[in-house]
């Protein structure tokens, strides 16, 4: 007779012989997600507020307003300029009730300022120059398949073509003339 213990392998009753269980089916990702939304929205928590927010606190709030923290019925709501702070602390009650019938148990709202991170982050010319595709140090020499020249390795890679013959074929697009007419 085999039995399933609690670790999901099967054993033998009298012998010791173990073997694995059969795995359970694989399921898509798209099935996956949504079992994570719901869990997620049953489960006290920011998660819940942060997939309902767009809904709840309308399109212009959620765009400028974000949940920041959730903790024993205390939503602390941040606004990223005194505007919105202004628009959160006169539309505080309408909030409450909607996240309330939302199912969300909300005790008490509090604003604050809200600065995020920027995530876009800029590149430094030094790092730009480095990889730069220019630069025979780099990438080194080779000839220009159309006029013979020495040639950048990396503008040969980048263009098919060095910078000199790249530039006499941008320079022969027709140019438009004043107001739009064409030479």
């Amino acid at each position: 007779m085999v039995q399933q213990n609690n670790q999901g392998k099967n054993r033998i009753k009298q012998g010791g012989i173990l073997r694995e269980s059969l795995p359970e089916k694989a399921s898509s990702l798209a099935s996956c997600l949504d079992d994570l939304k719901t869990k997620w929205q049953k489960k006290p928590g920011i998660a819940g507020l942060w997939q309902d927010w767009p809904i709840v606190a309308g399109s212009q709030l959620a765009k400028n307003c974000r949940p920041l923290s959730f903790h024993r019925g205390v939503l602390v709501v941040g606004a990223s300029h005194p505007q919105w702070l202004q628009a959160l602390q006169y539309n505080r009650s309408q909030l409450i009730a909607s996240l309330r019938a939302a199912g969300h148990k909300i005790r008490d709202l509090r604003i604050q300022k809200y600065h995020p991170s920027k995530t876009k982050h800029e590149e430094s010319l030094e790092s730009i120059w480095a990889r730069h595709p220019s630069r025979i140090d780099v990438h080194g020499l080779t000839t220009c398949n159309l006029c013979g020249s020495p040639a950048p390795t990396g503008e040969m890679a980048l263009w098919g073509k060095c910078g000199f013959c790249k530039r006499k074929n941008i320079s022969t697009y027709p140019t438009k003339t004043k107001f739009g007419e064409s030479p």
